[in-house]
C-alpha cells in the first residue's frame, strides 16, 4: 500500500506506547511486527522512539516518569483534528476533560491529552511538520481503533459530536465513519467493571495464529484467543509483557 502523507481530520493519525520498561517492550514488539526503532532524545524526560515498518513511521513508545508511577502501560490513539484547542475547548463542553495541553511539540505539531466522559484517554493532533504514521492497513501497521466502552449510549453523543463522525450501527458493532470512510468503531467492553472504557489500536497481520504464538514466545498474553469475524478477518487480543492490550486481525478484505 503506498505510503501515508497526510490524515483528515477525524482519522486516526498517530498511536504511541507508554510503557513501565521501554527495553521490554522493544524486545518484544520489534520481533512481532518486524518492527526497526529510531531513538529521540528529550533530554530529562527521558527517549522517545519511533517504530519503522520499511523504514517508515508506523507507531512510537516512552517510558513513564516518576508521575506516572502507577499507572498501566497502555496504547493511545491519536485523531487528526485542524484545531487542537477548538477540540480540546469542545470536548469540556461535551463533558470530557482535558488532562494535558493543549500544547506544541516543537515544530512538529501541537496536541493534547484527552479524557472522555467514560474515563477513556486520546489525544488529539493538530499537524504541522509531522503528519503522522506514514504506513497503515498493512502487515506489522495500525489499521484499525475501537472504543471498549462501558456506556454505548454516553459514548454515540460524545464522540460524532467532538469529530462530527457517523455512526453505521448494528446489533453487534458501531462504527464510526467520516464521510465514506470507515475509522473505528465500538463494542461494549469486556474489561472487569473496575477497568474504564479504553481505546484498542489494532495491527494488520499476514497470519493471526502465528502472530499469537509469536507473542506468546516472546512474553505476552492472550486476553481473546484467535476468533474469525465474517466477512472481515481473523483477530485475537493480545497484552504485551508490561500488560498493555492491543489487537492483531488477518484482515479478508
Amino acid at each position: 500500500m503506498p505510503n501515508v502523507t497526510t490524515h483528515e481530520p477525524g482519522t486516526f493519525c498517530w498511536v504511541e506506547l507508554g510503557t513501565t520498561d521501554d527495553a521490554g517492550a522493544r524486545a518484544f514488539y520489534m520481533p512481532l511486527f518486524a518492527w526497526t526503532v529510531r531513538e529521540i532524545s528529550m533530554g530529562e524526560m527521558g527517549m522517545y522512539y519511533i517504530f519503522q515498518k520499511n523504514g517508515v513511521d508506523c507507531a512510537a513508545m516512552y517510558k513513564f516518569g516518576p508521575d506516572m508511577a502507577g499507572v498501566p502501560p497502555f496504547w493511545m490513539s491519536y485523531v487528526s483534528v485542524s484545531d487542537a484547542d477548538a477540540t480540546a475547548a469542545k470536548a469540556q463542553s461535551l463533558g470530557g476533560k482535558v488532562h494535558a495541553g493543549p500544547f506544541d511539540v516543537g515544530d512538529q505539531g501541537r496536541m493534547a491529552i484527552l479524557v472522555d466522559p467514560q474515563e477513556a484517554v486520546f489525544a488529539v493532533w493538530q499537524a504541522n511538520a509531522n503528519p503522522g504514521i506514514g504506513v497503515r492497513d498493512e502487515a506489522g501497521a495500525l489499521c484499525w481503533n475501537e472504543l471498549q466502552v462501558k456506556d454505548l449510549d454516553a459514548a454515540k453523543k460524545f464522540y460524532p459530536a467532538l469529530f462530527e463522525w457517523r455512526l453505521k450501527e448494528s446489533p453487534e458493532y458501531t462504527e464510526f465513519s467520516v464521510g465514506a470512510q470507515a475509522v473505528g468503531g465500538m463494542i461494549p467492553s469486556q474489561a472487569p467493571p473496575e477497568v474504564p472504557s479504553y481505546w484498542l489500536p489494532y495491527f494488520a497481520v499476514d497470519d493471526c495464529d502465528a502472530s499469537v504464538a509469536r507473542a506468546q514466545s516472546l512474553g505476552g498474553a492472550v486476553h481473546a484467543p484467535s476468533f474469525d469475524i465474517p466477512n472481515v478477518g481473523r483477530m485475537a487480543v493480545l497484552a504485551d509483557p508490561q500488560g498493555a492490550p492491543f489487537a492483531v486481525i488477518k484482515l479478508t478484505f
